[in-house]
């Protein structure tokens, strides 16, 4: 399983009018694969949309893609009100459980960490140790690692049923002696978004 996430950085003021278009777009998309979540930023990076496809692999990614191109209402007219958009393709981590429908939280927090080139099997490792304790404060919602685009990153996705929430479940967690995974040795760079879940998202 890959899973291909895709951000659309949106001309301000129109990330509404994005989203509409993305949702009425989605039953013919869906036809061919399902989507997996969206969401647009609330924090960190402004007007942001964020969706994920999930795979099989790389060979069926390019097979849908090319399958999903011949409908004539895809993809949705949405070219006017981008700025930018890029693609990454994400390993789920060993311990992932793979997306599915299901509410989880009104908000989600998308941490991104960069590490040191060479270490991630052992970075893994030390996640896949430390995840059980985490889960015990509230769950994960996705966890991948890349294999294309910017490389050495591990993304964590937590759900909250809202910013008091995190505060209490975070300030928690960093009690616990097993939390976060032993991994600062190779730590690069730190990043976070707060992200509120598309009306259509099956990941809400």
């Amino acid at each position: 399983m890959i899973y291909e996430v895709r951000t659309y950085a949106i001309v301000p003021g129109k990330v509404d009018e994005f989203e509409k278009k993305l949702g009425e777009a989605l039953p013919y998309r869906s036809k061919f694969s399902p989507l997996g979540a969206c969401w647009h930023t609330e924090f960190g990076p402004l007007n942001e949309v964020i969706h994920v496809w999930p795979y099989n692999d790389l060979e069926e990614r390019r097979r849908i893609r090319y399958e999903s191109a011949q409908d004539p209402r895809l993809p949705p007219d949405t070219g006017p009100i981008e700025v930018e958009t890029y693609s990454e393709i994400f390993n789920p981590a060993p311990f992932m459980r793979p997306l599915k429908p299901q509410k989880l939280g009104s908000i989600y927090e998308m941490r991104t960490y960069t590490y040191k080139v060479g270490h991630m099997p052992e970075i893994l490792d030390r996640w896949g140790e430390a995840i059980p304790h985490r889960e015990k404060y509230s769950p994960l919602a996705a966890c991948w690692y890349t294999e294309l685009g910017a490389l050495n990153r591990v993304v964590h996705i937590w759900p909250y049923k809202n910013m008091e929430e995190r505060e209490k479940i975070r300030a928690a967690a960093m009690q616990d002696p097993h939390w976060p995974p032993r991994t600062q040795e190779y730590l690069v760079k730190m990043e976070s978004k707060l992200l509120i879940p598309s009306y259509f998202s099956p990941l809400n």
